[in-house]
């Protein structure tokens, strides 16, 4: 069964934790310095903030599955969507290990879909993700037809 992925930039993790957790009547399922995460399943949401930097705000959305089936179902829906498909592959990030690949809807909203494979004991700095996006950018520019 998948789950909705939210991922919230926060200014002030201690804050976020207590106005997030009086709103999901729930403590967070991880809490470290930088990033905490509740496991909801009402509604079935993987909610994640984290205080690394970024501006506050959505950071990104995704879809997390729970076996390989669902991935290459998931990554399917992906190609008939449209876009531009960064597949980022085996990763750490958010202190779990995953695969993933990232789109961006029509928007400009970031998407993820990932399978987690197990946890990390660091955060992971998401230049994985960085590192694909500017590759696949640069592949897109080198091959784009001239304007002139």
């Amino acid at each position: 069964m998948k789950r909705l992925h939210v991922h919230v930039a926060v200014n002030d993790i201690a804050q976020s934790i207590g106005f997030y957790s009086a709103l999901f009547a729930t403590q967070p399922s991880v809490v470290k310095t930088d990033y905490a995460k509740w496991m909801l399943d009402d509604p079935r949401v993987n909610f994640a903030i984290s205080s690394r930097g970024r501006q506050p705000g959505l950071d990104h959305l995704g879809i997390q599955v729970e076996d390989r089936d669902e991935l290459n179902d998931v990554y399917a829906r992906l190609r008939q969507a449209g876009g531009n498909i960064v597949e980022q592959g085996q990763t750490a990030c958010c202190y779990a290990k995953s695969e993933k690949s990232w789109i961006d809807d029509p928007a400009g909203i970031a998407w993820e879909t990932f399978l987690t494979t197990g946890e990390n004991i660091t955060y992971g700095d998401g230049t994985g993700e960085r590192e694909a996006r500017i590759a696949h950018e640069k592949q897109s520019a080198c091959c784009a037809p001239s304007t002139t």
